[in-house]
């Protein structure tokens, strides 16, 4: 795997020479945008406004607009002389439980692999400790000009980080609640729990993306001159009016799939729970 940046983790005193590697990658079909009349090309060229010229790659640079409309060019040798630690570091400043991290604040995932044979020992070394402790590190790091924070945990014998958010950049839920109160029976708790009994668990392995096999169809078919496969007619819908008899309905269907009997028990006995929503703020009377 080709490595995007190159650079140190900081364990206190311990430096350990790493190389970062992406660690997912995306299967997403790409399209490109063509003139819908003779599927020509449309591409897109840059031009300088101030020489009114087409410019190449290799002439084009950074800069930051001002508020008084002024350009500031920043050079790629200004962010690497950043007068900051982690401008090449990968700079550990904790070790958490890893249920402190909020799942809303993870980002892209990378591999961290060791750089050279000196790095060995060392890097060995950081992941028994987080095998050990059953914690993760939190480092703050700097890629693509900007500063950012990352996580490094365990994944089989190498040691993997995710970026995560800054704080502040996770918006707080409010509004998203309905605002109205919500009482949920016993039965219906009970009927809820039978359906996720029932569909039980899954190997995410076993999972695959089933639109880019047919997006994938489609084009193959086209490609060979051939009618692209239909659509299958979607399911009749319409609105749930009894929640009961729709829970009973899906852990029919659910026990029918995998082959069992499809007469529908209540899981467990739970007491009732109101749903901690907001109340509507009462109408003023007119004066």
């Amino acid at each position: 795997m080709r490595s995007i940046w190159n650079g140190a983790i900081s364990f206190g005193l311990v430096s350990i020479p790493i190389k970062l590697v992406n660690a997912t990658e995306s299967h997403s079909v790409s399209f490109r945008q063509v003139h819908t009349e003779d599927n020509g090309r449309i591409r897109y060229r840059k031009f300088c406004e101030l020489e009114d010229r087409e410019v190449t790659q290799s002439e084009i640079g950074k800069g930051y607009e001002d508020a008084d409309g002024t350009i500031i060019p920043v050079t790629d040798e200004d962010l690497s002389h950043l007068p900051i630690p982690t401008a090449r570091t990968i700079e550990i400043v904790a070790f958490v439980p890893a249920d402190r991290i909020d799942p809303l604040q993870m980002d892209a995932a990378y591999y961290l692999a060791a750089s050279g044979a000196p790095a060995a020992k060392p890097y060995t070394l950081l992941r028994e400790a987080l095998k050990r402790s059953n914690k993760v590190a939190i480092a703050k790091f700097a890629l693509r000009g900007r500063e950012r924070l990352g996580m490094l945990r365990v994944v089989g014998d190498a040691i993997a980080m995710h970026g995560l958010l800054w704080p502040d950049e996770v918006r707080a839920p409010e509004g998203v609640a309905p605002d109205v109160e919500v009482t949920v029976r016993d039965k219906e708790l009970d009927l809820a729990d039978a359906l996720m009994d029932t569909l039980g668990e899954v190997d995410l392995a076993d999972l695959h993306d089933e639109y880019r096999e047919a997006l994938e169809e489609v084009i193959a078919a086209k490609a060979a001159g051939e009618t692209p496969p239909e659509s299958p007619a979607p399911a009749p819908g319409g609105k749930v009016l009894d929640l009961m008899a729709a829970l009973e309905k899906s852990v029919r269907a659910a026990k029918e799939s995998r082959g069992e009997p499809a007469e529908v028990t209540a899981a467990k006995k739970t007491p009732a729970k109101k749903a901690p929503t907001k109340k509507a703020a009462p109408r003023k009377r007119p004066a």
